[in-house]
């Protein structure tokens, strides 16, 4: 489906019945990283209506020239939450920089927020200003590494630590679909002009509903340790620096992520159900 915010064109799905939940996808892939992990939680857990988007410029959504920073990005997303959230309180879960975008969304309509669940979230836009662990590799199969075309060898190997065929299945039905779509040129423009937001998304009273933030210990990508300045921001948070995972924490620590969130959901429940 499409939804058009301030004349911008966004694909999004929405699936099930129930508390909304907005899925926002990181930076140069789309809504299937988001669908490939959270999909399988929901097919057990009913009462969820899950709403995948694909940001501007990203998979099936496109950008006009003028969407030109995060600032911008962030009013389309809040924009398209109003249009298919017209009412009440939802969820939002955010991948990399859709945990960037997620904690955007706490700063300007906390109100609305029921929840929060980052996913090895970026913290800090400028690379060069990270605290980045080195890069690591626990499993590799050469085998199935020859039989990669490079260029999607090269991304592969660079973002996961556990390069196996479970892996590399998960890579190519979640994070392949997006690259092979995304809007180089609106991403070259938005690093150029403003991949951070104006403001400081993390200077917010503190954000008083169940959260989540999941970080990878040997996250080469945006790293962990910066994200640990959140801990006051969400006084009802759980956060987990998980091992054996990077930038990939999702499919890298399957089964623990898959019971994080599940325990988030529950303490999501609980509170709703006392107010």
């Amino acid at each position: 489906m499409f939804c058009e915010v301030d004349g911008v064109s966004i694909y999004y799905e929405a699936i099930g019945e129930g508390y909304p939940i907005l899925m926002l996808h990181g930076y140069g892939i789309d809504h299937h990283v988001m669908t490939g992990c959270m999909e399988p939680i929901f097919k057990k857990r009913p009462g969820y209506k899950r709403i995948y988007m694909d940001l501007p410029g990203m998979g099936r959504s496109k950008a006009p020239g003028w969407l030109d920073n995060t600032d911008r990005v962030l009013d389309i997303v809040i924009g398209f939450s109003e249009m298919v959230i017209p009412e009440g309180d939802f969820l939002v879960a955010g991948e990399s920089y859709g945990g960037y975008l997620a904690r955007g969304m706490v700063y300007k309509m906390p109100q609305r927020l029921g929840g929060a669940l980052l996913i090895c979230p970026v913290i800090v836009g400028e690379r060069s200003k990270r605290q980045l662990p080195p890069h690591m590799v626990f499993v590799r199969d050469e085998k199935l590494l020859a039989g990669i075309d490079p260029e999607n060898r090269e991304f592969f190997e660079r973002m996961l630590l556990l390069q196996d065929k479970r892996r590399w299945e998960r890579f190519r039905q979640d994070i392949l679909p997006g690259r092979r779509m995304m809007d180089t040129a609106f991403l070259e423009r938005l690093k150029k002009h403003g991949y951070e937001c104006s403001f400081d998304v993390d200077r917010i009273n503190p954000f008083g509903r169940p959260s989540l933030i999941l970080v990878g210990r040997q996250d080469a990508s945006v790293g962990y340790k910066d994200a640990l300045r959140l801990i006051d921001n969400y006084p009802r948070g759980t956060f987990a620096i998980l091992d054996r995972a990077g930038h990939g924490l999702e499919v890298e620590q399957e089964n623990v992520f898959n019971c994080l969130v599940n325990e988030w959901l529950g303490r999501v429940e609980e509170y709703r159900n006392r107010a």
